[in-house]
């Protein structure tokens, strides 16, 4: 049966994270950065951070362009709109080392990924997919009532569930 009704549309812009109750579609663009979905299969809810960089060190503000603190706060928010801790399953994207960018040099793309598979396995949440590393950046777009997130890599897209 098809819907008439239009998805809520959120770009997830660098630093930042994202989830509500309701049904939308999630998207953002990586190349060294790396984004954890959150899905919760039971409350049929997730959402999403964009990390830029993998640890805050304790200098300025907190916020989540850090891997570190984008993971707390992405796990404090998809609890806080109704999912549950042992439902949660992850997936995980980008962490490309794209040259020209200079960021190659410091290998930030390995360290962001190494970050999210550290701290998803701290908080016992499983990673049921993930396309990460390589040298191409990828745009992603995760829908948080099915989970399902389209991952694209120049002019590939696939599918995954």
């Amino acid at each position: 049966m098809c819907s008439n009704q239009s998805i809520n549309k959120h770009f997830l812009y660098p630093g930042t994270i994202f989830a509500e109750p309701r049904e939308y579609q999630i998207s953002t663009v990586l190349g060294s950065c790396v984004a954890v979905c959150l899905w919760d299969h039971v409350a049929c809810r997730g959402g999403m951070n964009h990390i830029i960089l993998p640890l805050w060190n304790g200098e300025g503000l907190a916020t989540p362009k850090y891997g570190n603190i984008a993971m707390e706060r992405l796990l404090g928010k998809v609890l806080s709109i109704g999912c549950r801790r042992e439902c949660l399953v992850a997936k995980v994207f980008g962490g490309a080392n794209v040259s020209g960018t200079g960021l190659e040099l410091y290998m930030i793309g390995d360290r962001n990924i190494t970050l999210a598979f550290e701290m998803l396995e701290e908080f016992k949440i499983p990673v049921v997919a993930n396309d990460v590393g390589g040298r191409v950046g990828r745009k992603i777009i995760m829908n948080s009532k099915t989970g399902v997130v389209l991952v694209g890599k120049g002019k590939k897209v696939a599918l995954c569930r």
